[in-house]
């Protein structure tokens, strides 16, 4: 009977009747749970470049929680200075999870050039900052250094040096609002270094410089800053350390995540995972009805073969489970192909950046990938058995052949 079997599995397989009706049908099949793979392979992926990539700029921008003074008002300038000694500074002790906190502060000014100006933030730091972001988009020239008696150096966006008609090594012009008087203040900070996030947002006013000159502009001691961020190891935990910092740190600081700060980016960012959920649901929705197309076409053209298999002595389950290893074979052809190439495409697009975006519109200059082997197990996975348990149901039109009519079939 095995070996009955087995030769059944050939012919359904199409191993002995290429020329077959179902042939074409097969082939569309495959090509359906190929396209669709693909599709659904470039969807999580980019989604998740998408998210990837925006919490990763927001966090270097801002940390991924912030602590500052309560009078503050969650105001991007840093009004009310608070202690730089402080019982988690430099080690947030008691919370797991935590990579670095680091002092700053936040100065709001102006950039003057002979034809144009430009609002900006300066944003102090100290040589303890975690450069590591800055260092990825850095365009032109090199970090600030912070071992000079007095540290003018400064990184600035590409958007304000070709808006301001700027170059490497220039002296700036930048007035701040004086601490003692109405008056304002000028220092002549030297560019040392360009980056280039396309996070426009912030490419537009931002301006890395050291802390002390903003503490000098301030008339704030050497012991004030502020405020802090902490930088974590996950992002997934940030919720959940949020609530731990805030109750470990004393009463009067406040501590508030990015996306307390930035809810609209991370609300916007949320709608890309019900984007890809649809789009997976319809393609293995389209996967399976194509499948079961070419499943119900393959047992109406061996009617006869069920039957003999039948009069055999063959069981219901067992021909239907002929049907279903050759149904099986057809998608994992058709996942492979669609995994070349899905993966294909997303490498060309990961090395290349050929599909650019709007970073004023998407926060991204070019369409991020994000490369996820347990993303493509699963979706691979997901699909195959969804697809099997789909022919589940179309296969028991096997029962209901009957021995002697399906051999008069024609």
């Amino acid at each position: 009977m095995n070996y009955e079997l087995f030769i059944a599995k050939r012919i359904i397989a199409g191993k002995e009747h290429k020329n077959s009706i179902s042939s074409p049908i097969i082939k569309i099949a495959i090509v359906a749970i190929t396209l669709g793979i693909a599709i659904m392979l470039i969807a999580v992926a980019v989604s998740s470049g998408f998210q990837q990539k925006i919490r990763a700029k927001i966090a270097g921008f801002k940390g991924h929680i912030q602590i500052t003074n309560y009078d503050n008002n969650n105001s991007d300038v840093s009004t009310v200075p608070i202690l730089l000694n402080q019982d988690f500074y430099p080690t947030f002790k008691g919370i797991e999870g935590i990579q670095k906190v680091q002092p700053y502060i936040n100065k709001g000014g102006i950039l003057r050039t002979p034809n144009d100006f430009q609002g900006i933030v300066f944003k102090g730091v100290n040589s303890d900052y975690d450069f590591s972001f800055f260092k990825e988009f850095l365009v032109e020239g090199k970090l600030p250094n912070y071992d000079q008696p007095r540290n003018r150096e400064v990184l600035i966006s590409k958007t304000i040096v070709d808006r301001l008609q700027l170059k490497l090594n220039d002296t700036l012009q930048a007035w701040f609002e004086s601490a003692t008087s109405t008056g304002f203040k000028m220092r002549k900070p030297v560019i040392a270094g360009i980056y280039d996030t396309g996070f426009e947002e912030f490419d537009n006013a931002i301006i890395v410089g050291d802390l002390k000159e903003v503490q000098r502009i301030n008339k704030w001691k050497e012991n004030e800053v502020g405020g802090f961020e902490v930088l974590l190891d996950d992002f997934d935990t940030l919720k959940e350390k949020g609530d731990q910092v805030y109750s470990n740190i004393g009463a009067t600081l406040n501590s508030n995540t990015i996306i307390d700060n930035y809810p609209a980016i991370f609300e916007w960012v949320k709608l890309f995972d019900n984007n890809v959920w649809f789009i997976i649901a319809i393609m293995v929705v389209i996967a399976g009805i194509n499948m079961i197309t070419a499943l119900l076409v393959l047992i109406l053209e061996r009617v006869q073969m069920v039957g003999i298999l039948k009069t055999l002595g063959s069981s219901n389950w067992e021909i239907q489970k002929v049907f279903l290893y050759n149904a099986s074979y057809l998608i994992l052809r058709g996942l492979l192909f669609g995994n070349l190439i899905g993966l294909g495409l997303l490498l060309i697009q990961k090395f290349f950046k050929i599909i650019e975006l709007n970073p004023e519109t998407y926060y991204v200059s070019t369409v991020p990938v994000n490369i996820n082997m347990l993303h493509f197990v699963l979706l691979n996975l997901g699909t195959l058995v969804l697809c099997l348990v789909m022919l589940i149901i179309p296969s028991m039109i096997v029962a209901k052949i009957h021995p002697s009519k399906s051999i008069k079939f024609e």
